[in-house]
């Protein structure tokens, strides 16, 4: 189990540094794009240089969502992403192509909403790195041995040994290996593990008490309701890993509203193009604007908030 652990949280490290080299490279990268719009000037050449490992090593991971988007055929975030950044690079790199001057290109765009989105997964991948610390010291906080009355005498067993109805003594400051109801001697026990209130609550006999708290001043004498599984620490743990499991209810719902925002958007991006070509016959223009509305449609909302919403629930 220790090598196990030790094998997860080395994996998790290497996300980890993956994903804040991804944000580094992408942030530093994008910084200079934004130059134009304070009215300096950046060559074309170099804006290309920049968004270009940006688009194609930082924002591959968008493509391969994409892929496996189509191949299931349906839409998602990725795909939006990748079609909306693909098109703002590309007709850039048309217009650089072509000699138009370096004011009217968009590689900014595109460089600046793969960075946002790589922000995201980088809270992303922060929260689930610290959701599996917190289960570790959730872990730390259950006692291994408890102090159990067989008879007239006390043993010490392992706390996995505890049966319900066993009566548990527990001495001042020790934490409490079980759930149950005080049947003997009065004390403060500190439950902020559970409460976060850090003043100790009275217990006497008659009141429940929780394994993980600590006792305070007096000895108590506690009959186990609860071990194992089925206590209330260990309850909090596995609900917290199955949290990190699986998808959050909001991330459900994105994944179900890109499925018709996407082929919306595309739609909108189409008759954008068509209506502008048609009507003014310029097909420049048109494309100009079938851009904007991929570009301003990816969804950079949903891409930070729907992390930061998780990394600050899960925590």
């Amino acid at each position: 189990d220790v090598d196990q652990d030790r094998e997860i949280a080395a994996a998790e490290a290497r996300r980890m540094r993956a994903e804040t080299w991804r944000l580094a490279v992408s942030v530093l990268l994008s910084i200079p794009l934004l130059v134009p719009m304070f009215g300096a000037v950046v060559p074309g050449w170099l804006q290309l240089a920049l968004a270009t490992p940006i688009q194609f090593v930082i924002g591959a991971r968008f493509y391969v969502g994409a892929w496996k988007a189509l191949r299931a055929r349906m839409g998602n975030m990725d795909l939006l992403v990748a079609l909306g950044t693909s098109a703002a690079y590309l007709y850039s790199l048309y217009l650089l192509l072509a000699g138009t001057a370096a004011q009217h290109l968009y590689f900014d765009s595109a460089a600046v909403v793969i960075a946002l989105v790589t922000v995201g997964k980088w809270l992303e991948e922060r929260a689930k790195r610290s959701t599996t610390a917190q289960i570790k010291a959730l872990l730390a906080l259950r006692p291994e041995r408890a102090r159990v009355e067989r008879g007239a005498e006390e043993i010490e067993l392992p706390a996995s040994a505890v049966a319900v109805g066993d009566v548990v003594v527990v001495r001042p400051g020790e934490r409490l290996p079980v759930d149950g109801t005080v049947i003997g001697g009065r004390s403060a026990v500190d439950e902020s593990l559970l409460t976060g209130e850090s003043l100790p609550v009275a217990k006497g006999a008659g009141d429940r008490v929780t394994g993980g708290s600590i006792n305070g001043g007096g000895l108590l004498r506690i009959e186990t309701t609860a071990v194992g599984d089925r206590s209330t620490l260990s309850r909090i743990i596995a609900l917290v890993a199955g949290a990190q499991a699986r998808k959050a209810p909001v991330q459900r719902l994105v994944d179900r509203v890109s499925g018709i925002f996407v082929p919306v958007v595309v739609a909108v991006a189409l008759a954008t193009l068509l209506g502008w070509w048609l009507l003014t016959g310029h097909f420049a223009a048109g494309l100009i604007a079938a851009v904007a509305v991929l570009v301003i449609a990816c969804p950079c909302a949903l891409g930070l908030a729907t992390p930061t919403a998780l990394m600050v629930g899960t925590g």
